[in-house]
């Protein structure tokens, strides 16, 4: 059974998102708080497989719930946000959110998002070998990264990414592939996505993420990873 806690101060759209957990293809049953502090204590206790959050929360907002939870867990998590906000969107997804929807909402899209969520935090088919470049180690198995002999941590879906980057060296790899190849083909055309966790991959492990080397924008195609020969 998979449980999933809703976080929103309407009780209509908890009534709505509740009532959508019936068309998922498996099992879940849903737990609910009305506000941010309400949730992460639920969070820690009732320990949700994920987390559906509005952002416009009172007293704590969705922001701050994010950000606290992303400090210690990878817990999947949707933020809700309101019809025309983009910067709200991209804000959660900087802040660690690993999709987003707007309100309104359909029942089916939501079950959709939940699905590929859920099975994007489960590590795919495991991958065996070792890539060693510039001052980066990736074990693909153990979905672990070393830089400069220290672990870096990486959420499934940021690893998903520089893995499926490291593993094609020099390669021009476009928007669309990137986007299905590590989120799904439902995904494809989000390149809004894509832009945001290449941020967040640059912050980890570009040396100056402002002047990005080893994850370099091919303008108009997508991103290629520099080849270990490159400086």
């Amino acid at each position: 059974m998979t449980k999933v806690l809703i976080v929103d101060d309407e009780p209509d759209v908890r009534s709505l998102v509740r009532s959508s957990l019936a068309l998922a293809r498996q099992d879940m049953t849903a737990i609910e708080a009305a506000d941010g502090d309400e949730a992460l204590s639920m969070i820690y206790t009732d320990r949700p497989d994920l987390v559906v959050l509005d952002l416009a929360l009172p007293r704590r907002d969705g922001f701050s719930v994010l950000e606290q939870v992303r400090q210690k867990t990878d817990l999947p998590i949707i933020v809700l946000t309101a019809r025309g906000l983009e910067e709200d969107k991209i804000k959660g997804l900087q802040l660690g959110a690993d999709d987003y929807l707007t309100k309104p909402f359909s029942p089916g899209e939501l079950v959709a998002r939940i699905e590929s969520v859920l099975r994007r935090s489960v590590p795919r088919e495991r991958k065996s070998g070792v890539v060693e470049t510039h001052d980066l180690v990736l074990d693909l198995a153990a979905r672990r990264v070393r830089r400069g002999g220290k672990d870096i941590h990486f959420t499934p879906t940021e690893f998903n990414l520089l893995a499926e980057l490291a593993t094609h060296p020099g390669e021009a790899l476009t928007h669309e592939t990137l986007l299905t190849r590590v989120w799904g083909t439902e995904y494809r055309y989000e390149t809004q996505y894509l832009k945001v966790y290449v941020g967040r991959l640059r912050e980890k492990i570009e040396p100056n993420p402002n002047d990005p080397r080893l994850i370099q924008t091919v303008r108009g195609v997508g991103y290629r990873f520099a080849s270990p020969d490159e400086a």
